[in-house]
């Protein structure tokens, strides 16, 4: 019993934080991975703590005040960080999600560690440890992820997005520390806390994608149809890319129209891969779209880092734009372990599904959607070039 509680309310609401998101932005690879990390985040801060305290002369009390809140949100912060860094999080919600299961894996190996120490406590302290410091350690590093999320995408040149959200996360478990005086009152204050924090910012991103999704799907379709008119040398766009053969090759151009047109119809293909999800549908990943994604790594590389300056007055498009790549590199991903794992071996996997029979159905709203470039190129499969 002690180790069910002070073990099992973190995971609780991390899965029901992931259930709350109807887009499941965020892969159980993914959430596997959060929970690993905040593991070994937490064996790293014991180890620390038992060196550092002694050295630092200061007593449990007043290090578990003053100190210990600064290393273990930094030690918890630095990957849902680096994720946001490196274009990994798209939304507020994934953020939060992420974060909290960071969290959830630091308060998993944190509350064990109580329990071998003091498995004989009475069920009070597990109760505070699970309810309160459980939820407490997914709770900080979630406001983390959210207030690293919403600066950089405000602010997306700003060197340390996560810096207001570290900060915030310290004061709250500083001043959660202090009310472990009164472990009940601590308790009960986040549990009473979080719910409201939650449900507030998981509306706030569902209406921010679908907003992205609705606008920028119009928006993408709109210049994609543009982009392959004969019109396209008569607009804005066509006149800037006319001016940049006095500053570089003119095959270098020609790729960058090539990465633009590209980038435009992974766009689509993220957005309606989000609709049909939010449905309920599992779309597949075709050649067309494998194909697309090399072609675009090696268009980037090839215009090099100024090329890809010279085209940033060309991108009218969300910050988001940039995360969809991540999105279907990790479907590509998906598909490819499905042929790997051949027809056999998903028949065997059979008595583990739990989605529905429509989940075979997709394919035909996929194909529309890698149809618009197969239609616009007349045909012709991409490939990538060697």
């Amino acid at each position: 019993m002690h180790v069910l509680i002070a073990l099992a309310p973190a995971l609780i609401f991390l899965v029901a934080l992931w259930f709350m998101d109807s887009f499941r932005l965020v892969r159980p690879l993914s959430i596997a991975l959060a929970l690993v990390y905040g593991a070994a985040a937490a064996l790293g801060c014991e180890a620390l703590h038992g060196w550092l305290m002694p050295a630092a002369g200061l007593d449990h009390t007043t290090f578990s005040r003053y100190v210990a809140p600064v290393t273990e949100e930094i030690a918890k912060a630095a990957y849902i960080g680096l994720l946001i860094a490196r274009g990994r999080v798209g939304f507020l919600v994934d953020a939060g999600v992420q974060g909290f299961a960071i969290g959830t894996g630091f308060a998993i190996v944190e509350n064990a560690t109580y329990l071998r120490d003091f498995g004989d406590a009475p069920l009070m302290l597990w109760a505070v440890r699970g309810l309160g410091t459980g939820v407490l350690h997914g709770a900080t590093t979630a406001m983390v992820g959210i207030a690293g999320k919403a600066v950089a995408d405000r602010y997306p040149r700003w060197p340390l997005p996560i810096a207001a959200g570290v900060t915030l996360a310290i004061l709250a478990h500083s001043l959660y520390n202090h009310l472990l005086a009164y472990p009940g009152v601590a308790a009960v204050a986040m549990l009473i806390a979080l719910p409201v924090v939650v449900v507030a910012v998981f509306e706030r991103s569902e209406k921010a994608t679908r907003e992205w999704i609705g606008a920028g799907l119009d928006l993408d379709l709109t210049l994609l149809q543009l982009v392959v008119s004969d019109g396209f040398q008569a607009t804005r766009f066509g006149a800037y890319l006319r001016s940049l053969p006095s500053h570089f090759e003119g095959v270098v151009v020609a790729d960058m129209f090539c990465l633009l047109r590209i980038e435009l119809e992974l766009a689509v293909q993220a957005k309606a891969w989000l609709i049909a999800h939010e449905a309920g549908l599992d779309l597949p990943v075709d050649d067309d779209l494998r194909a697309a994604l090399a072609e675009r790594d090696y268009l980037r590389r090839s215009i090099g880092r100024t090329g890809l300056l010279a085209l940033e007055p060309l991108r009218i498009t969300s910050h988001r734009d940039y995360w969809h790549h991540h999105l279907l590199a990790a479907l590509a991903e998906r598909d490819h372990l499905r042929q790997t794992i051949g027809r056999t071996g998903l028949l065997a996997l059979e008595p583990l599904r739990v989605t529905s029979h429509r989940d075979y159905w997709h394919r035909h709203l996929l194909a529309q959607g890698s149809g618009i470039r197969r239609q616009k190129s007349g045909g012709a499969s991409r490939k990538a070039k060697p």
